[in-house]
């Protein structure tokens, strides 16, 4: 499996707290797999997709060496090291984890202890009825315009159908402005989406940027029905990796 390697070289791979969306606060073990299908200019994890010889472009202008950034890892490897935690919840984020759901069908019954199985995802891709199983809930997040990407690579009709359909995806969507408020309600109304199952975050990296984005937010979130999702962890420790 496609692992994103840590500063130190180690495997990202910490026990810290859901910083988003509707288990916001849980104790919780993070994966993160590398590799994306989609190239968001504002991405906080650039090192999972960005690299040398790419033609995406992002806010940072910072170019990474796959071979620094990646962990090639086996499943059973990758359990062991998760089972050593004693923590019932594991979040399996990215990049796309879904780009690699066969290895996740492999590795998720040899994990030991897990009551709460969690995918981060974009929402381009469809879970396997396999990898379905395992599977507690999506923390789906499609891509809006602000991605600065065009709606036929960020928005696929079949995955998002799939999505709303389920009763285990919720909807996380990365707010900056009007507009991108405007688009979420037309999303909601193209996939039938209930409210409650809506979550609006700021965008940002950094304390400063999410305050910015903030007040709007929330005025919005009592409007709509929608609920409000800071970014935790970023308030807790800034844009540091590993937390």
């Amino acid at each position: 499996m496609k692992i994103s390697r840590l500063p130190d070289g180690s495997p990202e791979l910490f026990h810290t707290l859901q910083g988003e969306g509707p288990s916001l606060g849980a104790p919780a073990v993070f994966l993160r797999l590398s590799l994306c299908n989609l190239h968001c200019q504002w991405c906080d994890t650039p090192y999972t997709w960005n690299f040398e010889g790419t033609p995406w472009i992002h806010e940072d202008g910072v170019k990474f060496s796959k071979q620094e950034q990646i962990l090639d890892l086996e499943p059973d490897a990758i359990a062991h090291s998760l089972s050593q935690f004693d923590c019932p919840r594991l979040v399996i984020t990215g990049g796309e984890p879904l780009l690699q759901q066969k290895d996740l069908v492999r590795l998720l019954p040899l994990v030991s202890g897990l009551k709460f199985v969690e995918i981060e995802t974009n929402g381009t891709q469809i879970p396997s009825t396999a990898l379905d199983e395992f599977v507690t809930s999506y923390n789906v997040s499609p891509k809006l315009s602000n991605s600065g990407m065009e709606a036929s690579l960020r928005l696929h009709e079949e995955s998002l159908q799939f999505f709303s359909n389920s009763t285990k995806a919720n909807f996380k969507f990365v707010i900056q402005n009007q507009a991108d408020l405007d688009e979420v309600r037309e999303l909601q109304k193209n996939y039938q989406i209930a409210p409650e199952r809506i979550f609006l975050m700021p965008e940002g990296r950094h304390l400063e940027q999410i305050k910015k984005h903030e007040e709007q937010i929330v005025n919005h979130c009592i409007k709509e029905s929608y609920r409000f999702s800071p970014r935790l962890h970023i308030l807790l420790w800034g844009d540091q990796r590993g937390k």
